[in-house]
């Protein structure tokens, strides 16, 4: 099969529209079940890259949840802490601990839950059963994968009253160096992104502190690779194997930063103990939750502690997260690692970063400002390492 027929583009309007093999050979990938779409295979195959290249990285199994071309987050597969499993709501899930695959998955997911919301899902390895459960109790558009095990695929496919998108991939295809895109009817072409991120791009240590430990080095690879994947600017912020905030597709760095630095911080206070003790209704769905414990965490739309609505989730009424018990849990992490797809122009990225309790920071370098960045840095004890690499994706 050279082509795939899809039933239209980004939008109903847009046919004809397929995916095909400009060279007429065949299509690297199977599709096991139902039928992805334009959309779904931009997703699909920046997800492969991204889980793949963290795998050959690291040497740990990887996974990521993507909506519109930018990974939610993405992961590798290291043991899950007790508070993160119920964070993440997977404590009833057996053989968890033994799935590496499977708590990279739970550590993706899990991460920005409102993101993920119909999410396309990357996995590194193939997909075992434990795996394929947690995939299956999620909202979620498709998957894809080297291969699924037999119970697990069967598992998979009864999703989306058996329409769940499964795609599995040839995972020794590699693409032509060169590749080409047309936009308003003009060709452009350039060289493939190939360059390999690993330790070596963070030899370069231009702060006081020169203290990076091999946890930091993981997390900052972890951080370095999602941006590769990720519609510029952005910023990401990773820590434990996994990436807990993604700034995404902002003009301005700072909002990147800010943006990405949110998200951690509701990572994180999504792991205070009220917001595990939160007494929710039996009859409340997943989605649901997870938008009231958002709610709860950052004061949205609605208070849901009020009088008159907590009755809609809660069995009875939860205490708030004071402004002070807020801080001093935020205030608690250290050792978060930052990476930027471009160089910091201004040191109030760097005040920001710290909020979110980040020691560590890989970015290109090569600011006219770049003192002014490395004295912020040195004034917070921050170790920073330029990369000398932009990272820009679109």
């Amino acid at each position: 099969m050279n082509e795939f027929e899809l039933k239209y583009g980004c939008n109903p309007n847009q046919k004809p529209s397929r995916i095909f093999m400009k060279d007429g050979s065949d299509l690297p990938i199977t599709v096991l079940n139902g039928r992805p779409g334009y959309i779904n295979f931009l997703d699909a195959f920046n997800a492969w890259q991204l889980v793949k290249e963290l795998k050959a990285a690291l040497g740990l199994p990887a996974a990521t949840s993507f909506k519109h071309v930018s990974p939610t987050s993405a992961a590798v597969g290291l043991l899950l802490p007790e508070p993160l499993k119920k964070a993440c709501f997977v404590e009833d899930i057996e053989g968890l601990d033994a799935s590496p695959l499977a708590c990279a998955y739970v550590r993706a997911r899990g991460t920005d839950r409102l993101c993920s919301f119909g999410d396309w899902v990357a996995l590194s390895d193939v997909c075992d059963v434990t795996t394929a459960k947690l995939i299956a109790r999620e909202v979620s558009d498709g998957i894809i994968a080297p291969g699924y095990e037999p119970e697990a695929l069967e598992i998979l496919k009864g999703k989306r009253k058996g329409n769940y998108n499964i795609v599995e991939i040839d995972p020794d295809y590699i693409p032509a160096p060169i590749e080409t895109k047309d936009v308003f009817g003009i060709t452009f072409e350039q060289g493939r992104n190939e360059f390999k991120i690993g330790e070596h791009l963070l030899e370069n240590i231009v702060t006081a502190n020169k203290n990076l430990p091999d946890s930091a080095k993981r997390d900052l690879i972890v951080a370095l690779i999602t941006l590769k994947y990720t519609q510029s600017n952005s910023v990401c912020y990773a820590v434990d194997g996994q990436a807990i905030g993604v700034g995404a597709g902002q003009q301005s760095r700072i909002h990147c930063t800010r943006l990405a630095g949110t998200k951690a911080d509701t990572w994180l206070m999504r792991q205070h103990p009220k917001a595990l003790s939160l007494p929710f209704l039996p009859t409340m769905g997943r989605p649901e939750r997870d938008n009231v414990i958002d709610g709860y965490i950052n004061g949205n739309e609605e208070d849901v502690c009020a009088d008159g609505i907590w009755q809609n989730y809660f069995t009875e009424q939860p205490a708030p997260i004071t402004a002070e018990e807020r801080a001093q849990w935020l205030a608690s992490f250290k050792g978060i690692a930052l990476a930027s797809d471009a160089f910091f122009p201004f040191a109030d990225n760097i005040k920001r970063a710290y909020a979110s309790g980040v020691t560590y920071i890989a970015e290109p370098g090569g600011s006219i400002r770049d003192d002014l960045v490395i004295a912020e840095c040195d004034k917070n004890d921050i170790v920073m390492a330029f990369t000398g690499m932009r990272l820009f994706h679109h």
